[in-house]
């Protein structure tokens, strides 16, 4: 640690528990609160990664079961926003940017005014890491009520003082849906469905359906989507192996290959075409919002441990997923169709194709199957 990094968390440190002692909230218990009047919610989840943000996507489901009629907001950074828009369960979507620079007086006005309308609850899920500018934004509203987890202190302070909903919080090990769930179950929101979710409208699916024939898949055919990206390298199955599985599956079910990468990712994509025993055609000119749309129209999907593998899932599409030093116990996505594979190692290059393929193999039968009869 630098002595200027001792300074920081020195100063840091000092400020939160000034913080603290000015505004601190007093903490109830959810049997002191009239729930029948809770009638604008927001959520906050405007931190962390795309995986991280998606697997917390059951929170507005729980939600909506157990305030059926509220007006329900979620708060999420500009990079989420294409894959919570339109959510079947919320009301509204407020979008903080990340960027400085992007922030402009009348989106700073319109941002405020929609962060002040009145919300009665808000909800603050803090699970993988602990956001301060989440708890500021939860406390500009307003809210008489404000619930967040107990964990992941600030430095310098003895709890979580922007909160007055307190709901505990164990490093357990289980499912991240589950610890985020964990949260708004303080208050009485359950679900028994923790799969992720991206409502993509019939238009979008349609327009899905018309971009793949454009390009000249053929939609009577299987059609197998492999990614073979992630931010993290350690995190990557080699691309030569998502060549072979791809090539084996494409032989046996005369299936059509989709390969998806992101904007740094053009060589592993070029690493997967030259190996690959069959053709497979990129598909590098989408946003966010269209890769979900097209998800929607693969029959088998074949990636990493990162964020696109969850936008595949929370769109219902079977996977296998490589997973490395991540514990797929609490990242897989939640759904028996999505399957994880990992070596005894931890290490993603310990998994054999033919690994890869006796997970996929079934998923593909049967999702063929259903579709024929």
């Amino acid at each position: 640690m630098t002595p200027w990094t001792r300074i920081e968390q020195f100063f840091k440190k000092k400020i939160l528990h000034y913080l603290e002692s000015l505004f601190g909230r007093k903490v109830i218990f959810p049997e002191q609160v009239d729930w029948k009047r809770v009638k604008r919610i927001l959520v906050i989840r405007q931190h962390d990664q795309l995986g991280d943000f998606l697997l917390s996507t059951p929170v507005l489901r729980a939600l909506r079961e157990r305030f059926p009629d509220a007006h329900l907001a979620l708060l999420v950074r500009r990079y989420a926003e294409p894959v919570a828009r339109d959510n079947r369960n919320l009301d509204e979507l407020l979008v903080w940017e990340e960027v400085g620079t992007h922030w402009r007086p009348r989106g700073i006005w319109q941002f405020w005014k929609q962060l002040r309308q009145g919300f009665d609850l808000i909800v603050v899920l803090n699970t993988v890491s602990h956001s301060l500018t989440s708890d500021v934004l939860s406390w500009l509203t307003g809210a008489p009520y404000i619930v967040g987890p107990s964990h992941r202190l600030f430095p310098g302070t003895r709890r979580n003082f922007f909160y007055n909903l307190i709901a505990p919080y164990a490093e357990d090990g289980q499912h991240q849906s589950a610890k985020n769930l964990e949260i708004v179950a303080y208050i009485g929101a359950k679900t028994q469905n923790l799969r992720e979710e991206i409502t993509i409208l019939p238009e979008e699916q349609e327009w899905a359906r018309w971009y793949l024939k454009k390009i000249g898949f053929d939609l009577e055919r299987p059609l197998v989507g492999i990614h073979p990206g992630a931010g993290k390298v350690k995190n990557r199955w080699p691309a030569e192996n998502f060549a072979r599985a791809a090539s084996h599956l494409a032989e046996e079910f005369d299936a059509q290959i989709a390969l998806f990468y992101g904007p740094n990712e053009s060589d592993l994509a070029a690493a997967v075409e030259q190996k690959a025993t069959m053709p497979v055609r990129r598909l590098n000119d989408l946003d966010l919002r269209e890769v979900a749309a097209v998800f929607t129209q693969l029959d088998l999907y074949l990636g990493n441990d990162t964020g696109t593998t969850h936008v595949a899932a929370a769109v219902g599409t079977p996977l296998v997923v490589v997973f490395g030093p991540t514990d797929p116990a609490q990242w897989k996505p939640w759904g028996p169709e999505f399957v994880a594979v990992r070596g005894a190692d931890a290490r993603c290059q310990s998994v054999t194709v033919e690994q890869v393929l006796a997970a996929a193999r079934p998923l593909l039968r049967r999702k063929i199957g259903v579709l024929r009869a």
